[in-house]
């Protein structure tokens, strides 16, 4: 494990800075867990730019080196390993006292054929990591953050949450479970001044959503969550266009049909009729 010797933290006056309900996206200090690629390496260059300090945590070391090089701290860090998830925290408290702002993106997803028992095991993994995996950090970085008495935690969920996409049935259902605890979070949370935020991406230009072709461009996903995020107030939920049909679907009457349209992808399951 390592952390970037470029970054040592922001001045201590930017940490004493009380938690406001809009986040000031250009004093913080970020740790996105998962932001090695994809969604969050677009998220970690956005706050970089709008002058918040970033790290970024992940299982994939090779590309330290290029995040240190773009100007990030780095650490080490599997969600499903307790031990390695602490000894991360204990890391990036260390070089960077003042965190404010975790956002937790690790997350796997993967097609199912549940009509075939084998699938168990790629649903245990998925909820290892995106949903037992979230807990385990949040748990890791709530008391730092209780103490601070301010700060933002940052879920990610998805469009999948609400509008099931049957071929990938435990990544729905794990990012469902994350709206849910993500709701209890913000009720617990309430009064402590430590607000809850959550991202609820639709198909995103990425390694997990970059086959769809309605996928959206990750840098113009990026653009339209950092509006989001510096609205005042912070919304509770950030919901970009492109995934307000998921989020409503229920609400505007289109879930059936739109469960039955995405249906059509198991299809392309081993064995499953083409026609």
């Amino acid at each position: 494990m390592r952390l970037s010797g470029v970054l040592a933290g922001p001045p201590e006056s930017m940490a004493s800075r009380p938690s406001l309900l809009s986040m000031d996206i250009t004093s913080r200090t970020v740790l996105i867990v998962g932001g090695t690629s994809g969604i969050g390496h677009e998220l970690a260059r956005r706050f970089d730019s709008a002058g918040s300090s970033v790290v970024v945590g992940g299982r994939s070391t090779h590309l330290f080196a290029g995040l240190e090089g773009e100007g990030f701290g780095a650490v080490e860090i599997d969600v499903t390993s307790q031990a390695s998830v602490s000894r991360a925290r204990d890391e990036v408290l260390q070089a960077y006292p003042s965190l404010d702002t975790v956002v937790t993106m690790s997350g796997v997803g993967m097609p199912e054929d549940l009509r075939n028992s084998d699938h168990f095991a790629d649903a245990e993994a998925t909820m290892a990591v995106n949903f037992l995996g979230t807990v385990r950090v949040i748990d890791a970085f709530t008391p730092h953050l209780l103490e601070r008495g301010s700060g933002t935690i940052v879920t990610v969920s998805s469009g999948i949450g609400f509008l099931p996409f049957p071929l990938m049935p435990t990544y729905g259902a794990s990012k469902a479970a994350i709206h849910a605890y993500s709701e209890a979070l913000r009720a617990q949370f309430a009064g402590t001044g430590l607000e809850v935020t959550e991202l609820v991406p639709p198909a995103v230009a990425t390694g997990v959503g970059g086959s769809n072709p309605h996928a959206l461009p990750l840098e113009a996903y990026g653009a339209e969550v950092m509006e989001l995020l510096a609205q005042d107030p912070t919304p509770h939920e950030i919901l970009v266009q492109g995934v307000l049909m998921h989020r409503w679907a229920e609400r505007d009457g289109t879930y059936d049909e739109l469960v039955a349209q995405r249906s059509r992808a198991l299809a392309t399951l081993p064995g499953r009729s083409q026609g």
